[in-house]
């Protein structure tokens, strides 16, 4: 069984469950996936709560952000191995930042985002390509991406003014519900990439795909040889893992 730690946003978890379900359409109900979905609507924000790492004690309030993300969603993590999850994922980009210290506080396997969705461009993209990230500033901040990115292809970002008034308007726009009008938002932060010359755009904030493919078929976001989308290659890799467990 496969957990699902949403809530962050709560469209962006329903929207990765959505996107499993998608991919196993045409089976009858005893061969889709079974899953948990915790949507923790209740985890304090992301973005807000970085700071300094749990083992630099030099900023006590930068700290104490980030234990009190790290408790919440270790809490969530904990539940879903409690019920018997085989493996957890997390349909939220920003809280990867805490991958490593829940990953040492949990027993069962969490499949890492920002790691699948690297080894998903090494087949699809040229080595030293150019691609684009948009995200939350907290995402950006924390080089969650970069880690993987950096040393195969180069990663561009948008200037600090479409940051603002594209990128983080559009994701407000999707938690706010007004799809319409992130789809609107979103488009000269996209616009500013393409002419960057960037092979591949990662929408890195789960908010992203929403704003961009809700009024598409699922086809135009699986077959999209531009956006790169994590929740997406998130679901492939669970599918994938859920496949290999049968099999074993």
């Amino acid at each position: 069984m496969i957990g699902i730690l949403g809530g962050m946003g709560t469209q962006a978890g329903l929207d990765f469950c959505n996107k499993l379900a998608i991919l196993n359409r045409g089976k009858i109900d005893q061969e889709y996936p079974l899953f948990l979905l915790y949507n923790k609507s209740n985890i304090p924000g992301r973005p807000e709560s970085i700071g300094v790492h749990t083992s630099n004690l030099s900023n006590q309030k930068s700290k104490k952000k980030y234990i009190s993300v790290f408790e919440s969603l270790l809490k969530g993590c904990k539940l879903l191995q409690k019920d018997k999850c085989k493996f957890i994922v997390i349909p939220c980009n920003t809280a990867h930042y805490w991958y490593k210290d829940l990953k040492r506080r949990i027993k069962i396997p969490i499949i890492n985002m920002p790691k699948e969705v690297f080894k998903y461009t090494k087949k699809t993209c040229k080595i030293k390509s150019k691609i684009g990230l948009l995200a939350t500033e907290g995402t950006i901040k924390t080089r969650i991406y970069n880690e993987f990115f950096d040393k195969d292809f180069k990663i561009l970002l948008t200037p600090k003014n479409l940051q603002k008034s594209s990128v983080n308007k559009a994701i407000r726009f999707v938690k706010m519900g007004n799809v319409r009008a992130a789809e609107k938002s979103i488009k000269p932060a996209i616009n500013y990439l393409l002419k960057q010359k960037c092979k591949k755009i990662i929408l890195g904030c789960t908010e992203l795909p929403i704003a961009i493919f809700a009024f598409k078929s699922f086809k135009n976001v699986k077959s999209s040889k531009i956006f790169l989308d994590p929740n997406l290659i998130l679901a492939i890799s669970a599918m994938n893992k859920v496949k290999k467990n049968n099999a074993i």
